[in-house]
């Protein structure tokens, strides 16, 4: 198991904070905020609302998934936030995971991360950005790219942002603002736009609140639990709020509230967004949009070509945001399991060019673009994006629901000093167990709606589980 932070005459959580963090509080409630929103928002408000549409017809069952998991993202956001006050250390879930349950723990946290969750992010994201150029193509071209055309072009994004990240990290830095901004834009004209254009569209494609019915029809509570997997691809990123903890002025006020803003505010935009949808296209139509994302088809019937050119536009850059994003924080966590022995030490080498881990960037390229090309020729009857989401959401979920439950082991392990923290989960011992009893049901149901991801996921793990008993050096096991 892994050892404490602190110990019977070391200083308290707070000092050894201080001395492992040395970054200054800078993020006020409102700079905070916009970490939250920026995190989280990405490609899913834009694709996911189809498969919600298939699971639960019911445009008000379908409302509401977005609203639970978003409550859910909430809960775990007000948890991870002492988790990440008590180790405020480099690596996030790695972290916590590592330093909660031990080193084994850590290892399987980065081997499920680099072989599918990171990657089948990086690689549906990808999708996307080629499934919406192909839009622009159609609209523009009246033709779409084909599916081999397609391919190429997901595989060349993430050749891209490999490219960007191995000169350098300026680029991630100088474009993630911006990014954030087309993201929100796009979000509230496509919530705002139906109640604006009434009067200048045809009748025909003017929202219409006899669409939404009926609302509370088609209710399976495991094929709900299915949509909320869907969802949670929309909401998937909040977990990167954790290391902002050590950054945020007055925490024990700051951070709930900006937490509680930031995903209030998200809420707010994917209810509007979807309602919107559901307001111009029917029920059938959302489902069925051949791989399109449903805004673009959205913006299609309301304004024509131009509405679908721009938002398709719009959803490239945000995607290609994510993207990059992703490649940056991706291969730091191998890094740092390449420094502790967990991984081939050549991951912890650093360029002494441009100062990134070039091989850690190269080895997670090179395997995103293995699992793209694996997907596109195996995936016959179901979206490559959502194979890939559905993959790697099953070991987000797992994990990620372990780096909650940590904030059990820490308040055992720490009790004495729980009073000196400058922030403490709200509602503990009730919120964490909820929180987890949710995402338990909801992992428990993936192996009847996504078996073939679920099951390809927990032989990931079973290898994990070997490789770190046999071929882990045992000088790692040290701490």
């Amino acid at each position: 198991m892994g050892s404490p932070l602190v110990f019977g005459g070391e200083p308290s959580i707070l000092d050894n904070m201080n001395q492992s963090n040395p970054l200054p509080r800078v993020l006020g409630l409102w700079g905070a905020t916009a970490v939250v929103v920026g995190t989280v928002i990405g490609s899913g408000v834009f694709k996911k609302a189809s498969i919600v549409s298939a699971d639960v017809p019911g445009v008000g069952f379908a409302l509401l998934a977005w609203v639970v998991v978003g409550v859910l993202t909430l809960m775990g956001s007000l948890v991870l936030a002492e988790v990440a006050i008590q180790i405020p250390e480099v690596g996030g879930v790695y972290a916590f995971l590592k330093r909660s349950y031990g080193r084994w723990a850590g290892f399987l946290w980065g081997w499920v991360e680099f072989w599918m969750i990171r990657s089948a992010s990086i690689a549906a994201l990808a999708t996307v950005f080629s499934q919406s150029l192909s839009q622009v193509t159609e609209i523009t071209l009246g033709e779409g790219l084909s599916r081999f055309g397609q391919l190429g072009v997901t595989l060349a994004a993430i050749g891209f942002v490999c490219g960007v990240n191995l000169v350098g990290t300026r680029f991630g830095a100088s474009v993630q603002v911006f990014v954030t901004l087309i993201k929100i834009g796009s979000l509230a004209v496509i919530a705002l736009i139906p109640f604006l254009l009434p009067l200048f569209v045809e009748p025909q494609v003017r929202p219409s609140l006899a669409r939404l019915s009926p609302a509370w029809t088609g209710f399976d509570l495991f094929r709900f639990t299915g949509a909320l997997v869907a969802v949670f691809w929309a909401y998937h990123g909040w977990m990167n709020l954790a290391p902002i903890a050590g950054e945020v002025k007055e925490p024990q006020k700051n951070l709930p509230r900006s937490l509680m803003i930031g995903v209030f505010t998200i809420i707010l935009l994917y209810v509007g967004v979807n309602l919107s949808y559901y307001l111009v296209l029917t029920t059938e139509e959302i489902t069925h949009t051949e791989g399109k994302p449903v805004a673009g088809v959205y913006m299609l019937r309301l304004i024509g070509s131009t509405g679908a050119m721009s938002i398709s536009m719009a959803i490239m850059i945000s995607v290609l945001g994510s993207l990059n994003g992703n490649m940056l924080v991706g291969p730091r966590v191998l890094f740092a399991m390449g420094q502790d022995g967990l991984a081939p030490r050549k991951l912890q080498q650093v360029s002494a060019h441009s100062q990134t881990p070039r091989f850690a960037i190269l080895a997670l390229a090179c395997w995103c673009m293995i699992l793209v090309i694996s997907v596109a020729l195996l995936a016959n009857t179901k979206d490559p994006f959502d194979v890939m989401t559905d993959f790697a959401m099953f070991g987000a979920i797992a994990f990620e629901t372990m780096g909650v439950a940590s904030i059990f082991i820490l308040r055992r392990r720490h009790a004495h000093l729980i009073p000196t923290l400058p922030y403490r989960c709200p509602l503990y011992p009730i919120l964490p167990i909820v929180y987890v009893a949710a995402m338990g049901f909801i992992l428990a149901n993936m192996f009847f709606n996504q078996t073939q991801e679920s099951l390809t996921g927990t032989a990931f793990v079973l290898v994990g589980l070997l490789v770190y008993r046999f071929v882990v050096p045992k000088e790692s096991e040290k701490i």
